[in-house]
């Protein structure tokens, strides 16, 4: 019996010739990833076991977004750790400021991931660099620190769901759609301990900030990790970018998939996700009359160039809604500098948006935009759990770019063919 790309990335890192779903491995990352949340958890297990040196500080990376700029004291000292431990050990893949991001939009950006990496990352959305075509989950603070020790990670080999998507597009549909149709297929528990991999003639279509999406919610789905086959636009990605040497893995042509699901793209609209799981997704042309308060735009998820781009066609010429904060996240610094090269900065400020730093902000409830008592928000993020904004009688609804840049200027939950014509609200 063949193997998955899942299998195949995981057997060799495992050094074994051969793996199966549910079997236990021990396995070498090619990155370690934790963030100013994570890794002071992280180091203080390092500390505590008393070991004297990091396996290998060529492999760690702590990138500094949660509660960046810092949010208060206790923030502050959790970077000057990080920061501090990182000058002991030698490890100078700290990325903050002008140098950082959003870590899971920076890591692909810097091409600190490649093509056939096992990535381990103090985060659940880890699962983002799939769009690669890499293995990438997320692990505990605790785990993240045996990997620093020990240079391996336990991992139980996860069956491969095979999600194949055919058909064309409909206008205002992106990757963000492709996804939460999954995600309210399956369930938020439906991939539980699976690998969720995507294929088809609409993923080969689709650009690569789109399939880093769909891999960064197919923790969503309860999945392991998500994955797309390397192709011509995963190799035009790496070129130029990966600082290591890509590995091609394909599946084999006797692969098992313990499920394959089939979609029709021609039969989607944008979808967007209601209160209070990214699973209860529906058409946006659902919805009545739902105003809301707050826009956000951007994140891991959605913070892409490409996607601040999309946003910024619909708003050119127009302004958010009086009742509505627009509130926009570029994913990295490099992403900003872009937007601002290309005039997306101009067109957001010219919409009445406030433009913060790449961080994960508003995302986590953190800060810069939390929600108060009975506020919607409209947001690009991927989580809309209770409260995770903000006040736990907030309320949350997930959208693509388009749909949120429609619904920050009509000032209600909208799909892009619902805005008029042209000019200022």
């Amino acid at each position: 019996m063949g193997m998955t790309i899942t299998e195949k990335i995981i057997s060799r890192h495992a050094d074994l010739k051969r793996v199966e779903p549910g079997q236990f491995v021990m396995a070498r990352p090619d990155v370690l990833l934790a963030n100013d949340i994570t890794a002071p958890l992280a180091i203080k297990e390092f500390r505590q076991a008393r070991i004297k040196k990091v396996h290998d500080p060529k492999k760690v990376v702590f990138v500094l977004d949660h509660f960046t700029p810092n949010r208060d004291i206790r923030s502050a000292e959790n970077c000057r750790e990080i920061r501090e431990f990182s000058r002991e050990h030698g490890i100078t893949g700290v990325y903050e400021g002008p140098r950082g991001g959003i870590e899971h939009a920076l890591l692909p950006e810097q091409g600190i991931v490649t093509a056939g990496d096992l990535v381990i990352g103090a985060d659940s959305h880890t699962c983002t660099y799939g769009g690669l075509a890499a293995f990438a989950t997320g692990v505990g603070s605790t785990d993240f620190a045996s990997a620093m020790m020990s240079g391996q990670v336990w991992l139980k080999v996860p069956a491969t769901i095979r999600c194949d998507f055919f058909g064309g597009r409909k206008r205002w549909v992106y990757g963000k759609d492709l996804i939460l149709k999954v995600i309210c297929d399956l369930g938020v528990d439906g991939a539980r301990y699976r690998a969720l991999e995507f294929g088809g003639e609409a993923i080969r279509q689709l650009p690569m900030p789109e399939r880093l999406t769909m891999c960064n919610m197919a923790i969503e789905a309860g999945a392991k990790n998500g994955i797309v086959a390397p192709d011509r636009l995963t190799r035009a990605y790496l070129r130029g970018r990966s600082k290591r040497t890509p590995r091609w893995h394909e599946n084999d042509p006797d692969a098992r998939f313990i499920e394959t699901r089939e979609y029709d793209c021609r039969a989607m609209d944008p979808l967007v996700a209601r209160p209070h799981l990214p699973s209860n997704a529906v058409s946006v042309y659902a919805f009545k009359r739902t105003e809301i308060d707050q826009v956000v735009i951007g994140s891991c998820t959605n913070g892409w160039f490409e996607d601040l781009r999309i946003a910024t066609r619909l708003l050119a010429g127009r302004r958010a809604h009086r009742r509505v904060r627009l509130v926009v996240i570029p994913g990295t610094h490099d992403i900003y500098c872009r937007a601002l090269r290309h005039g997306l900065i101009r067109v957001f400020c010219d919409a009445g948006a406030v433009i913060l730093p790449a961080s994960c902000g508003p995302c986590l409830g953190g800060h810069l935009g939390v929600l108060a008592r009975g506020e919607r928000c409209v947001a690009t993020t991927n989580r809309n759990f209770l409260g995770r904004m903000g006040h736990p009688e907030s309320e949350v609804y997930l959208a693509n770019p388009a749909v949120a840049a429609a619904s920050a200027v009509l000032g209600r939950v909208a799909g892009p063919d619902e805005l008029p014509a042209g000019g200022d609200r």
